[in-house]
């Protein structure tokens, strides 16, 4: 990691969100999501917009179809069990249509977002549309 970590910066202003977001999401009784980018110019990880999204379909929507984006989400569920869990990922959005370039960009930032977000698993998905199975991924009861 020591190589990603000199290559990409996270401000201290966007860890302290992420530092919030996975606190402030572990009670949550709704799903709740925000999407981070790449600036391709000064390999800065930050957040794509303001937004943090409750619901799924919303968030697809809202991905390009052509660039790479990490999505931390926090997901309530019931598990088989009956147990409510809450499980924080992050999902690797990685479209099919989207240049080497950037591909390569996400690919060598992706350990390190994972690790600066603290996240217990990595989901990847090509298309918005896999969102609507991320229940099934995550294990709980559909």
């Amino acid at each position: 990691m020591a190589s990603e970590s000199r290559l990409y910066t996270f401000s201290p202003e966007t860890q302290e969100k992420l530092r919030k977001f996975r606190l402030g999401t572990s009670r949550a009784k709704d799903p709740q999501a925000v999407v981070y980018q790449i600036d391709k110019h000064s390999l800065e990880i930050a957040q794509a917009d303001d937004e943090t999204y409750t619901n799924i379909q919303e968030l697809a929507d809202e991905l390009p179809d052509h660039s790479p984006r990490f999505i931390l989400l926090s997901y309530p569920l019931t598990l088989p069990s009956g147990r409510l869990s809450v499980p924080y990922v992050m999902i690797y959005h990685l479209p099919v249509t989207c240049n080497a370039e950037l591909r390569m960009l996400y690919a060598g930032a992706k350990e390190l977002m994972r690790n600066t977000a603290e996240v217990g698993k990595v989901i990847e998905i090509a298309e918005a549309e896999d969102l609507e199975t991320i229940e099934e991924k995550l294990g709980g009861t559909a």
